[in-house]
């Protein structure tokens, strides 16, 4: 069982992000993980640097922690060529701690650049075109690639690891599972539902299952639920409206109705260790073997000091349960 804490590059600003990163290698977290988005969800979280500039100054700040992206959508905001060049630098100074998380984007991002935001079935297409082209590019040498979406003309990437980094697939059905089984070396996803572990195997895939877990510490509960509701009340919304709305305003508006009855029945919250290893269960109980702990409450410093303390020890011991649970293949 690996423990990651989630960098929410929304909530931060950069030098923040890189502080604690620096603060989660100290805590014991095996990597830190982080969103790669042009928008925060919501006005009130009030940020959201460039995800590369900060991985690279993790990656000098820190010896020991793994990183990577959760995740990056390689295909209209950014041409998969770039992300190729980005990962195997990020993967060099980071003498291979890097992860490449990808999927297939949210119109909050990617419609920034003027491009069509097309339909999921699209969006996969794509995705499997651009996972290619990166890996071609990672395989050394000048490179052109002809896809039904996505072209690559005659290009190199010059400076490449030794070894290429594993590509993780964001995954929340049946669809994007297969995707990620076919394309990816691990399954990234951010709900526990034993389906998407379940197809990611029957389509053949063998690698790490990562998923991340919404908590919001406080010393009191009602502060730290009042954190979440404010700032993080968007991912109850659902992935098809996740996925869809453009702006920060208006997940503001699709949020109105939200309470705080809401998110105390999506996060662990509160002072409770306990709370958190029941909600870090139902993910294990689901088949993933990668927690990642999203904290949206208003203290990382003391959430980074409760997990190295309190939770740490108890989240490990789950893999005995992992290891029960992980389908076969």
């Amino acid at each position: 069982m690996r423990i990651g804490y989630k960098l929410m590059t929304e909530v931060h600003g950069p030098k923040e992000i890189v502080r604690q990163a620096v603060a989660a290698e100290s805590a014991g977290f095996d990597f830190v993980e982080l969103s790669d988005h042009f928008h925060p969800w919501l006005d009130e979280q009030g940020h959201s640097a460039f995800a590369w500039s900060m991985l690279g100054s993790i990656a000098q700040c820190t010896d020991r922690i793994g990183l990577a992206t959760g995740v990056t959508c390689p295909t209209m905001r950014y041409h998969p060529a770039v992300i190729a060049q980005a990962a195997a630098t990020v993967a060099l100074l980071s003498d291979g701690r890097f992860m490449l998380g990808l999927g297939s984007g949210e119109r909050l991002n990617e419609h920034v650049v003027g491009r069509e935001y097309p339909a999921v079935t699209r969006r996969h297409a794509m995705l499997r075109e651009a996972v290619d082209i990166i890996r071609l590019l990672w395989k050394g040498g000048y490179q052109s690639y002809d896809g039904r979406y996505l072209r690559l003309d005659d290009a190199r990437v010059f400076d490449l690891p030794a070894v290429p980094p594993l590509i993780a697939i964001a995954a929340s059905g049946e669809r994007s599972s297969r995707l990620a089984a076919e394309c990816g070396d691990a399954l990234f996803a951010t709900e526990p539902k034993r389906r998407i572990v379940d197809a990611y195997a029957a389509a053949g895939g063998e690698g790490a299952r990562y998923a991340e877990i919404p908590v919001a510490f406080a010393a009191d509960e009602q502060t730290a639920l009042d954190c979440a509701l404010r700032t993080t009340r968007w991912a109850l919304t659902g992935w098809k409206v996740m996925s869809e709305l453009p702006n920060p305003t208006n997940f503001a508006a699709a949020t109105t109705m939200i309470t705080a009855d809401d998110m105390a029945a999506h996060v662990a919250y509160g002072p409770d260790p306990a709370r958190y290893v029941e909600a870090a269960r139902r993910y294990v109980r689901a088949g993933f073997d990668r927690l990642v702990l999203m904290n949206c409450g208003p203290d990382p410093d003391g959430f980074l000091a409760f997990f190295h303390s309190t939770l740490a020890q108890p989240l490990r011991a789950l893999g005995a349960e992992t290891r029960r649970l992980l389908p076969t293949s």
